[in-house]
């Protein structure tokens, strides 16, 4: 009796054992997500949307925000440690050469086939290894209120009336540089909010605004994503670049030390009636305190630099950002991570959130019409991409070089700022280096 009593009580606790381990392989089946976020601004709203939805289906999503100008490093060091992200982005073909090994094959995945065009997607050969998650526009955003104000003095040197009739540099340089002249009647400190170049809070314009210059070269040499360039319009950034410096709230000295949130705040404290960023920048105004912008004063205006056809020229719109799931994860990591982007870009609480949180316009058909965002710089964006009449400038700089091209460049534009460095200097050291960059890359 004892023996079989023995039997029955090892059995038991064989049972008890394997039920056990059954549900912790059930809980680990589950996996997790780690995301490393590229936006610092968007930092705090995925760290809201992973709790949420870990609350609401138990898989850990866990959310690190890069540095601004450190993503390339930050995710060089976390995705060679055993907690690597199973969830990064890529800056399109250039950003895939750099980390195609880690890119899964996203080709069968529903988010796949929910985009609006797939040829958006970062494709190669068969497979489908990055895929944009939003549509984003970037160009001078401008307070109407104060425009409007100037547009009314009686003395002003330009002979328009609203800013939508600035359709080129040189009236755009006209109205700036009498706005400034008049800066104290119109109560602001400067017309630009500061020319954020402090190292790694210059990407505004060692890629944004380069970008516009660089598309008309690509145009103009039916150019895709070229080894060498010659920055043919460097003139016509320069003197944009100069007529941000010149007509700011902060003087050229002090740029090191400003960052993009310096500058948003400036805007929305009234300090300044505009400034170069994108409709992300939303999020950045609503949030500072004390901010003085209606919503209905908030628009935008394309960057005119003295380019060829600008009078047809829209905002900047594209995107550079593709989503990837590490390839090296587990299974279940990797489709934890499928399973919460998919919940995000197709439930009523995840598209709440890319509406109204995230403010993305998104590529996929999964959103009407009626669910897109409803802030006023997307609002703008949408009518920029409604208007048949006008030429977008797409983002070509997902064909920059690297990041240590653009850091270079911010670098150099800085010294040219401050009065370290000449124009000329800037130009050719730029040409070099992405000639440089692009051996390298390739090697």
């Amino acid at each position: 009796m004892k023996k079989k009593a023995n039997r029955i009580f090892l059995l038991c606790t064989a049972l008890c054992i394997l039920i056990s381990c059954a549900g912790c392989a059930k809980k680990e089946d589950k996996g997790s997500v780690y995301y490393l976020n590229f936006k610092p601004e968007s930092g705090a709203v995925w760290e809201k949307i992973a709790g949420e939805y870990t609350e609401e289906t138990g898989v850990e999503v866990k959310v690190v925000t890069a540095a601004a100008g450190t993503y390339e490093q930050t995710l060089k060091s976390e995705i060679a440690k055993k907690e690597a992200p199973t969830l990064f982005q890529i800056n399109g073909p250039v950003g895939y050469q750099s980390w195609k090994e880690y890119c899964a094959d996203l080709k069968d995945t529903e988010l796949y086939s929910w985009m609006l065009d797939n040829e958006q997607a970062i494709r190669d050969g068969d497979g489908v290894y990055g895929i944009p998650f939003a549509q984003e526009g970037y160009g001078i955003i401008y307070n109407d209120a104060i425009m409007q104000k100037y547009f009314a003095l009686p003395d002003k040197a330009v002979d328009i009336g609203s800013t939508q009739e600035i359709t080129s540099f040189a009236t755009l340089k006209a109205v700036v540089e009498d706005m400034t002249a008049k800066k104290d009647v119109l109560g602001i400190d400067g017309v630009f909010a500061s020319t954020s170049l402090k190292p790694g809070e210059d990407w505004r314009w060692q890629t944004h605004l380069a970008n516009v210059a660089l598309t008309a070269e690509y145009r103009e040499d039916n150019l895709t994503a070229p080894d060498e360039i010659k920055f043919t319009y460097s003139e016509n950034f320069k003197q944009m670049f100069d007529l941000y410096l010149n007509n700011s709230c902060t003087e050229p000295q002090m740029l090191s030390s400003k960052s993009v949130n310096d500058s948003m705040a400036e805007f929305a404290l009234g300090r300044v009636a505009m400034v170069q960023n994108g409709n992300w920048g939303w999020g950045q105004i609503q949030e500072v305190e004390g901010n003085m912008v209606s919503e209905e004063n908030i628009k935008f205006l394309p960057i005119y630099m003295g380019l060829p056809g600008e009078e047809n020229q829209g905002l900047c719109i594209g995107t550079e950002n593709f989503m990837c799931v590490n390839a090296k994860a587990s299974e279940a990591d990797r489709q934890a991570t499928i399973d919460f982007m998919e919940w995000l870009f197709s439930s009523d609480e995840g598209k709440a959130h890319v509406i109204n949180d995230l403010g993305f316009i998104t590529p996929f058909k999964t959103f009407t019409e009626e669910e897109r965002p409803t802030d006023p710089l997307a609002q703008e964006v949408l009518r920029y991409m409604g208007n048949a009449d006008i030429q977008n400038i797409p983002w070509n700089f997902t064909t920059m070089p690297s990041q240590t091209w653009k850091d270079h460049f911010g670098a150099a534009l800085l010294e040219y700022a401050q009065g370290s460095r000449e124009w000329e200097q800037v130009v050719s050291d730029m040409v070099a280096d992405w000639k440089t960059e692009k051996a390298h890359g390739a090697q």
